[in-house]
């Protein structure tokens, strides 16, 4: 719970730089100077991207929730039940353990999204985020019908490093 609401201060936060920077960038465009201009146009770019960014993000954890939920209806979610250091992490061997698991899993059946959503999970476990953000990224794709994007470089055929 904590780490959504941290999730929605800095996205509120944010909003309100984004808000701020755009209306300088419009100030600036509305000086009328070639100065003026290209630099508020230049300001204006961040906030747009910005703006892309959080929203591609909050896009991304809307698809994997909603993932998770209907993965968890149908009792099909793995039990968390792996060992933890004193500090509450999770024991790095018992997790490269699970990943090989659910790697395996998924080279038996590349186009089950679920086994893909599993295989993130184990790739979170393990702490190597960015192929557990492909993992799932691939796994979103699938539930939706989609090719999924750079498939090969999220499936973790090379070995992990």
């Amino acid at each position: 719970m904590a780490a959504k609401a941290g999730y929605f201060l800095v996205s509120a936060l944010l909003i309100g730089y984004f808000g701020l920077t755009g209306h300088r960038a419009v100030l600036l465009l509305r000086e009328g100077t070639w100065a003026t201009v290209t630099l508020g146009v230049a300001v204006l770019a961040l906030p747009l991207i910005g703006g892309w960014f959080l929203w591609r993000s909050f896009h991304f954890v809307l698809c994997a929730n909603r993932l998770g939920r209907e993965l968890d209806a149908e009792g099909g979610l793995p039990v968390d039940d792996l060992p933890r250091t004193p500090g509450g992490r999770i024991d790095r061997a018992a997790a490269d353990a699970a990943f090989a698991e659910r790697r395996a899993e998924v080279e038996a059946a590349p186009e089950d999204w679920r086994r893909w959503f599993r295989l993130a999970l184990a790739y979170h476990d393990a702490r190597d985020t960015p192929r557990a953000r492909g993992a799932m990224s691939h796994a979103i794709a699938l539930h939706a019908g989609r090719t999924p994007p750079r498939a090969r470089r999220a499936t973790g055929a090379a070995e992990r490093g």
